[in-house]
């Protein structure tokens, strides 16, 4: 079942005071079996073409040389465990990725330079790393930034003139750039967690007072916010400044090197949260979304719907009944229990890009039983559609809490007093898809008659073939792939994430 994040906040703030900060790396990969990345380190040679890379909880990324591929000389139906269907492809993947925040790059500046470029190499380079192509990055404050702020606190600004992304150039602005020297072509887009505090109606960047035991973040009772109802001031000149204000930003971050390829309206429109948040009814978005769209255009930047955080389909649906509205957006970003909706948007909005816009962030745990609800999660996107996926926290510190008091997952831990970092068990799992599945990307479905469910397949574009696949059992796990007219032959290691590639070169009468 999906998580609702509403559920799972009503708690974490009793886990946030209860659980120290040594608890929090109690399972992270050990280091005498992960050296610190280099970036210049490189898998041994193969003894195939075929490249087989499999991580477990003690040996994650571990070259394996024994996968086979020969043809298919049974008819039996029973010959094989599990067909990919070559014949029959869905969405084409534009990227997998992660979130830029102020916290992630505080934690990365306290490191030396050299350990820094390790870090962004191992993330985003296309040759060593794990190959990130695409990337969220928060409008304004997000609960990870190091406070509340938006581009103009000024009321009545409708000119904006007291615009300013001056805070970002400290912060996001070089953690990006610096990204960006690794994978060139990174996709960018963007979202807010809440709009300046004088277009709400609450006057007040949050929706609901802090958790238990964390300091007070001085909204009063008359502030506080409700699921189902607007807090953007429903009003024509508020509209069309937030549309300007999208705008702005968008030209201001061009200006400072980074394009932007699109925006999401709101961050989970339906959550009213203790950091900077806002609630949105379908008919509010659906009012703003038309001039959001209409500013957009001007500097050639896609509006996508998001991001849909309840697993409710007529959310999506009541937003896209309005045409001025429907005309508009190209696709919707779905997290958390959004994903209960992923069938129901795939069917109904067959012509809508979806994306996963936020991997579920855990407690800053990063151990290993998460790492399986994490394959569990990344299955079910790209099974019901999802041609981007994105990962929560790239970096936190060895305290992972965010400024309003959550502790987190990520995918690099760093130690700035120790002045070292450790890569976490997520970081090898998306590193198994985001290394090998190309830009442009297909899906292909793989069916099965004996109970082998636990895979996901793609054609890049070069026509070499990526499955990865998840043997969950204590044991090893022989697994035959019908792949056209040929078997592809691995025995999986216990407990294992695996990918194995096949270049098209190995099969071209499969492919044909």
């Amino acid at each position: 079942m999906a998580m609702d994040r509403r559920r799972f906040l009503t708690t974490v703030g009793a886990i946030a005071s209860a659980t120290a900060s040594s608890h929090l790396l109690a399972d992270k990969v050990p280091s005498a079996s992960v050296p610190v990345w280099s970036g210049t380190k490189k898998s041994s040679g193969q003894t195939s073409a075929i490249r087989w890379l499999s991580t477990s909880r003690t040996r994650p990324w571990t070259a394996l040389h024994h996968a086979e591929l020969g043809p298919n000389d049974s008819s039996d139906l029973f010959s094989y465990d599990l067909q990919i269907q070559l014949n029959d492809p869905k969405q084409t993947m534009v990227g997998f990725g992660g979130a830029f925040s102020e916290k992630g790059w505080q934690g990365i500046s306290s490191l030396p330079h050299d350990m820094q470029q390790e870090i962004l190499r191992a993330i985003f380079s296309p040759d060593t790393g794990a190959n990130f192509n695409i990337a969220r990055t928060p409008m304004g404050a997000s609960d990870f930034a190091l406070g509340w702020y938006s581009y103009d606190e000024t009321p009545g600004d409708f000119l904006l003139e007291n615009f300013s992304i001056e805070n970002d150039r400290t912060s996001l602005i070089p953690y990006i750039r610096s990204a960006m020297q690794y994978q060139p072509d990174l996709k960018i887009w963007a979202s807010p967690w809440s709009p300046p505090t004088w277009m709400k109606t609450n006057r007040h960047y949050a929706m609901a007072p802090a958790w238990p035991g964390q300091p007070s973040n001085g909204i009063q009772p008359d502030q506080l916010g409700s699921e189902g109802n607007d807090y953007f001031i429903q009003e024509k000149t508020y509209f069309e400044a937030y549309a300007r204000y999208f705008r702005r930003y968008v030209e201001e971050y061009q200006k400072a090197g980074i394009p932007l390829c699109a925006v999401m309206p709101q961050n989970e429109f339906n959550s009213a949260q203790p950091f900077p948040s806002c609630c949105w009814t379908p008919e509010g978005l659906a009012r703003f979304i038309p001039y959001l769209g209409a500013e957009m255009d001007k500097v050639n930047v896609d509006v996508l719907l998001g991001t849909l955080e309840r697993d409710n389909p007529y959310l999506v649906d009541q937003i896209l009944a309005v045409p001025q509205a429907e005309r508009v957006i190209k696709g919707v970003g779905v997290q958390w229990a959004g994903r209960g909706a992923l069938p129901f948007i795939a069917k109904r909005h067959p012509k809508l890009a979806i994306w996963g816009t936020e991997h579920e962030c855990g407690t800053g745990a990063n151990d290993w039983h998460y790492t399986h609800y994490a394959w569990d999660m990344i299955k079910t996107y790209l099974q019901h559609g999802a041609s981007a996926y994105h990962y929560w926290n790239i970096a936190l510190t060895t305290d992972p809490f965010s400024t309003w008091g959550w502790p987190q997952n990520s995918l690099v831990t760093i130690d700035p007093e120790a002045r070292s970092y450790q890569f976490n068990h997520e970081y090898y799992l998306m590193k198994h898809f985001s290394q090998f599945i190309s830009r442009g990307a297909r899906f292909l479905p793989a069916t099965s008659f004996l109970g082998f469910e636990n895979q996901l397949a793609f054609q890049n574009p070069d026509k070499s073939i990526v499955l990865v696949i998840q043997n969950e059992m204590a044991e090893v796990l022989p697994v035959r792939v019908k792949i056209g007219d040929k078997i592809l032959r691995a025995d999986l290691p216990a407990d294992t994430f695996n990918t194995l590639h096949v270049p098209a070169r190995l099969m071209p009468s499969a492919l044909t």
